[in-house]
């Protein structure tokens, strides 16, 4: 006799991100900017002071303080997981049950599908508009007509870089019974979040993230935020250690730099808005290269025909952004890293036919 797997699960790919070295990684979104020397000897020094033969917060009750502090939000909304991924793969098998279905937009992080059909929801994907914006009365329309339970989505967009407005997000809430699973991961580098209002509706939980504004993507820290009937069901449903102690201190001592995490927003604002205007001017030399997607993120995405040429030949100069079929996505890294960036970039269009 010999065991097998079943079929959703012998279905399966793992993940697979670049793991190889290079000189330059601008392919997953990171912050470019390390936290600075002071605020790693305060992390040591609270690290040493840790008693590691002890559980965990089950509530990560200072991080999420600290979390809420920065937002200007009540902490009684925030449910604190081991990342963005953990949360999402828990309302994904809890708040929706087997058959229960629930819609993605395409394109968008591919996360949301893998989790709604790992935990075997009915997954329908809605198609978003040539130029990757949304129509939001058709969304409404198509989350309704086909009695959805919930739908997920990134606000601003990943990959897409793409943004909905605020009004708009808020009127697809108002317009539906379905849970409204609203990423803004990336919202920090744009101004249409509704963070604040969560508690105005029963039928919302946002996402964030602490890796890539906040430039921990090393530490798994990530926060739900809703209001008290979800967050109470939230924190119920979770693993009850999932936030282990030392990412507890560490997200509390860095969330709590409120001018440190500002300076740092606004370099890599100033980072993305640079690239994108100097890629906008290669694609104005360089037919080739492409469309080029206005971008409310820290990162561009640009469709082009030679997508996967380019993608090989930066990675001969050590220079690693992300492929994604007719479709590359480029995060701002620092200045230098920039400048080297187009560059290259410049050199391979130059040697496209």
């Amino acid at each position: 006799m010999s065991y097998e797997l079943n079929s959703k699960l012998s279905k399966l790919v793992p993940y697979e991100p670049i793991t190889e070295t290079y000189k330059i990684r601008l392919d997953a979104n990171e912050s470019f900017i390390n936290l600075n020397d002071e605020i790693k000897s305060e992390i040591s020094d609270a690290i040493s002071e840790l008693d590691f033969n002890r559980y965990p917060d089950p509530y990560a009750t200072d991080t999420v303080k600290a979390f809420a502090d920065l937002f200007n939000i009540s902490s009684d909304y925030v449910t604190a997981g081991n990342g963005s991924d953990e949360l999402i793969s828990i309302i994904s098998s809890c708040f929706l049950e087997k058959g229960d279905k629930i819609v993605t937009l395409k394109p968008d992080f591919s996360m949301y599908a893998f989790y709604g059909s790992l935990y075997e929801n009915d997954v329908l994907v809605y198609d978003k508009n040539e130029d990757l914006s949304v129509d939001i009365d058709e969304l409404i329309g198509f989350v309704n007509e086909n009695e959805a339970k919930a739908i997920v989505f990134s606000n601003p967009c990943n990959p897409t870089s793409v943004g909905i407005m605020k009004n708009d997000v808020k009127k697809l809430i108002k317009g539906t019974d379905a849970l409204v699973i609203l990423d803004e991961a990336y919202m920090d580098f744009w101004n249409q979040s509704i963070l604040n209002e969560v508690q105005d509706y029963d039928n919302l939980i946002i996402l964030k993230t602490s890796s890539k504004a906040v430039g921990m993507a090393s530490v798994r820290l990530g926060f739900a935020v809703a209001g008290e009937k979800i967050t109470k069901a939230l924190r119920a449903a979770k693993s009850p250690y999932n936030c282990d102690t030392v990412s507890q201190k560490i997200g509390e001592i860095v969330l709590s730099k409120k001018d440190f995490l500002l300076d740092n927003l606004k370099c890599i604002i100033e980072s993305r808005d640079y690239l994108y205007s100097e890629i906008i001017k290669l694609s104005e030399e360089y037919s080739t290269l492409g469309y080029v997607y206005p971008t409310v993120t820290n990162f561009v995405f640009v469709k082009s025909k030679n997508a996967k040429f380019i993608f090989d030949e930066l990675l001969k100069c050590s220079i690693a952004i992300r492929y994604m079929g007719e479709y590359i996505r480029i995060t701002a890294g620092s200045m230098e890293e920039n400048k080297e960036l187009l560059s290259s970039l410049k050199n391979i269009l130059e040697n496209i036919k």
